[in-house]
């Protein structure tokens, strides 16, 4: 409750100007985002917060977050990829290499609670906009930096994206078919992986704000995040020296833990312990492998992986897959079919957890967008991705409080750029 005072006391200070999400987290309505992020990590962050409740001014130059351009696909001439990870935003459109767009930034950052950044480490410091400098503007703005590769060290000016941390990682040399070249998955995990640590920083920080009344700098980059969640591959490695390798979809220490081939479609099977190998055995009506010698524990069934896989799709691909599964769910094995996109959204568990959301800008029409992770106890409808610069005007008037002839001014500069 003292958080939440506080909060509210310093955000009325600022004549703050609410535009949460209907029926979102109220956890952040009154913290205030100053976004300079592009791309997928900076903008996923920024993208948790305003799904939490925040307002989230989003600061693009005149050509917009580089996302904007990758397409095809795309909805009314936006890109697919841009809508995903940018909705609950306003998109102020602004030219922070000429001094009246410095000025106005500067300005934005005063009445903000959190600035967040993903340029190259030290263009921001270049550009007079480095944490040193604003928390001189502002003293308790949280201050958070992604990059690619951190800034110290021979990284910093390395291209910051996923699939060269992937590679630099260790991830692609574990993520492959067995024996085979390894290769990224289907999304950027990494990237998204680093928005989820970097927003939890930044909500740790505002609420220690609330007892130091004091900001902080945060850092975190793609490597960083490929390395730390690199868990158990990792821990294997640093004990025992002992490199993991590309094992398809098998797990290196549990077996059966794997896709397997059945008559037609694939399945995933996750035996994690005794019963579960009992089960899969009982549901199989192969009962006497729970007994032979090779498989009696999971030390011995790791040791004889390709044997016992072997028998268990010479059982499988007598049948179709949703035969097996069937009889699987109820010996209460943990298990799954291989789904499509398509088959995961239609699926009957997605449509009761209301993972895809419609939102409708005056635009560009009707857009579906991936739902949230996280439910609150109350309805949530996203606002849609913004157009670059289309709150622009709101922004500045609204919550710096420029003159229309400013505004207008600024506007034709943006138009003439």
């Amino acid at each position: 409750m003292l958080l939440r005072c506080n909060v509210l006391h310093k955000a009325l200070s600022r004549n703050f100007h609410l535009t949460s999400p209907h029926g979102a987290s109220r956890g952040l309505q009154k913290i205030r985002i100053c976004d300079m992020t592009s791309g997928l990590a900076g903008p996923y962050c920024s993208m948790i917060l305003g799904d939490m409740g925040a307002e989230v001014i989003k600061v693009e130059n005149h050509k917009g977050d580089e996302s904007r351009h990758w397409r095809p696909p795309f909805v009314g001439g936006e890109s697919c990829y841009f809508l995903s990870v940018n909705r609950n935003k306003k998109s102020m459109e602004i030219d922070i290499e000429s001094e009246k767009g410095k000025n106005i930034l500067k300005e934005l950052v005063h009445k903000s609670d959190v600035f967040i950044e993903n340029f190259v480490p030290g263009k921001m410091s270049e550009l007079g906009f480095g944490y040193e400098s604003l928390k001189q503007i502002n003293p308790e703005l949280v201050y958070a930096s992604i990059s690619g590769f951190g800034s110290h060290g021979p990284g910093p000016k390395k291209p910051g994206y996923d699939i060269i941390a992937s590679a630099m990682g260790g991830f692609l040399s574990i993520t492959g078919p067995k024996n085979g070249d390894g290769f990224p998955v289907g999304v950027s995990v990494t990237e998204i992986m680093t928005s989820l640590y970097t927003s939890s920083a930044i909500l740790a920080a505002l609420y220690e704000r609330e007892a130091t009344k004091k900001g902080k700098q945060i850092s975190s980059s793609i490597f960083q995040t490929q390395l730390a969640y690199l868990s158990h591959i990792g821990s294997n490695y640093l004990n025992t020296g002992k490199l993991s390798k590309t094992l398809g979809t098998s797990h290196p220490s549990i077996v059966p833990y794997q896709a397997l081939r059945t008559g037609d479609e694939m399945i995933i099977i996750a035996a994690t312990n005794e019963k579960h190998f009992q089960n899969v055995c009982k549901a199989l009506d192969i009962q006497h492998l729970v007994t032979d010698e090779r498989f009696t524990n999971n030390q011995k069934r790791v040791a004889n992986r390709d044997v016992l896989i072997g028998l268990l799709e010479e059982r499988l691909i007598s049948s179709k897959a949703r035969y097996w599964i069937k009889l699987l769910e109820e010996a209460s094995v943990p298990c799954s079919l291989v789904n499509t996109v398509k088959q995961a959204y239609s699926s009957e568990q997605a449509i009761a957890l209301d993972m895809i959301q419609t939102v409708e800008h005056e635009s560009y029409g009707k857009v579906k967008l991936p739902g949230r992770a996280i439910h609150y106890n109350n309805s949530f409808t996203p606002l849609p991705p913004p157009l670059l610069g289309e709150h622009t005007r709101d922004v500045l008037k609204n919550i710096l409080h420029y003159s229309e002839d400013e505004i207008e001014s600024i506007l034709r500069n943006n138009k003439n750029t």
